[in-house]
C-alpha cells in the first residue's frame, strides 16, 4: 500500500524566457496522505500554484520539469503523456481556479459546464448526467437546482459561482481536490461558507485537499499540515498547531506577525515583512529569505541552510536554527 497520495520530491522547475531562466520551483518536496488537507502558504509568486499546477501537468508555457519526481495516486507523472492526464484530471485530480468568472466558459449554461466533465469521464447518459449535475447543485448548498442549471455563469453571484466550480470539481468524486485561492474574490462572510463547505465534503467523500493561499487565518482551522513556500522553496513544513504556536523560520514568524490579533486587548500596530522578494532570474546562493530577515548572518547571504529537523513532523531551512544547536552545545561543554 503506498504512504502517501501525493509525493513530490525534490522537484525543480524553470521557465525559459527570452530574459534568462526563472527558477520557479528550487529543490520543493511534498507530501499528502488520503483524507488529508494540506495548506501551501506564501506570498504571490513563491511558487504555490506552479507545485499544484505541475502535479495536473498543466505547467504553462515556456515552463519545463528539470528535476525531481512527481509521483500521484500510483502515477508517475514525470512520465505520463498528454492523453494519460487527461484521463486522471477531472477524474482522479481536481482544481478550483482562483476566479470563477474567468473559469467559467460565459457562452454555456451551468448545466452544460458540469454535464461536460460527467460525460467526459464515466459511461453515464446525457439524462443520468443531468441528474448528477442536480444533484451536485444540492451538494454544495445551492438553492433551486434546476433554474441554475438553465443560467448563464453572468447569472449568478460570486459565492455561487464558486460553489459551481466545487461542483464541476466533485462531479466525479476525485481523490484529490486542489483549492487555489478559492476564497480570495469573495466576501469574509461567503468565504466562512466556502471553507465550510469544503470541510463538510471532505468529511462525506473522504478526499485529500491541497488548499493554496498566502492567508494563513484561512489555513487554521481546515489544515492537517502547512507547507510554507517562499521565492520556489518550502521554507517550513508542519502541523496546523507548530507552524502557528512554534514557527521556526523566520518569514513564518513574519506572516504571523502581520496578521491582526483579535484577542489583543490594545491596538497593536502590524508589523510588515520589509524588503522585495528576490529576482528569479538570478536567485540569491544563500536563503532567499536573508535580505529582508531581522536576524540575518553573513553565511545566510552565501549558503543555503539544510532542513532542521525541529519535532517528527516539523522542519525548517534557516540557520537560525543550527546556531541555537551549536549554543546550547557550547553551553552543555562549559
Amino acid at each position: 500500500m503506498k504512504e502517501y497520495l501525493v509525493d513530490i520530491r525534490n522537484e525543480r522547475l524553470s521557465f525559459f524566457t527570452p530574459a534568462g531562466e526563472v527558477k520557479a520551483l528550487n529543490d520543493v518536496s511534498l507530501h499528502v496522505r488520503e483524507g488529508e488537507v494540506l495548506g501551501i502558504v506564501g506570498e504571490s509568486g513563491s511558487g504555490k500554484s506552479v507545485t499544484s499546477y505541475s502535479l495536473m501537468g498543466l505547467t504553462a508555457h515556456p515552463g519545463r520539469l528539470v528535476g525531481g519526481d512527481l509521483y500521484f495516486n500510483g502515477h508517475y507523472i514525470n512520465e505520463m503523456s498528454e492523453r494519460e492526464m487527461q484521463k486522471i484530471r477531472g477524474n482522479e485530480v481536481s482544481i478550483i481556479f482562483q476566479d470563477p468568472m474567468t473559469s467559467l466558459n460565459p457562452v454555456f449554461t451551468i448545466g452544460n459546464q458540469i454535464r461536460e466533465v460527467i460525460l467526459l469521464h464515466t459511461n453515464k447518459t446525457r439524462k443520468e448526467a443531468n441528474d448528477r449535475a442536480r444533484e451536485l447543485l444540492q451538494l454544495v448548498g445551492i438553492n433551486e437546482p434546476d433554474k441554475r442549471l438553465k443560467q448563464y455563469p453572468h447569472e449568478l453571484s460570486g459565492g455561487m459561482r464558486q460553489r459551481v466550480m466545487i461542483a464541476i470539481a466533485l462531479a466525479c468524486e476525485p481523490k484529490l481536490l486542489i483549492a487555489d485561492e478559492p476564497t480570495t474574490a469573495l466576501d469574509v462572510t461567503i468565504q466562512a461558507q466556502i471553507l465550510e463547505l469544503m470541510r463538510d465534503l471532505k468529511e462525506k467523500l473522504g478526499m485529500s485537499i491541497i488548499l493554496i493561499t498566502h492567508d494563513l487565518g484561512v489555513v487554521a482551522g481546515m489544515c492537517d499540515h502547512i507547507a510554507v513556500m517562499y521565492a520556489g522553496k518550502v521554507v517550513e513544513y508542519g502541523t496546523t498547531d507548530e507552524i502557528f504556536y512554534q514557527p521556526s523560520h523566520e518569514y513564518t514568524k513574519g506572516l504571523l506577525r502581520s496578521i491582526p490579533n483579535l484577542n489583543e486587548r490594545e491596538h497593536k500596530r502590524l508589523v510588515p515583512i520589509e524588503g522585495l522578494p528576490v529576482d528569479m532570474l538570478n536567485p540569491p546562493a544563500g536563503c532567499p529569505f536573508a535580505p529582508r530577515c531581522r536576524s540575518c548572518m553573513k553565511i545566510c547571504l552565501s549558503s543555503m541552510p539544510n532542513y532542521t529537523q525541529v519535532s517528527d513532523h516539523h522542519s525548517s531551512a534557516c540557520w537560525l536554527l543550527d546556531k541555537e544547536k551549536f549554543e546550547r552545545q557550547a553551553e552543555g561543554q562549559a
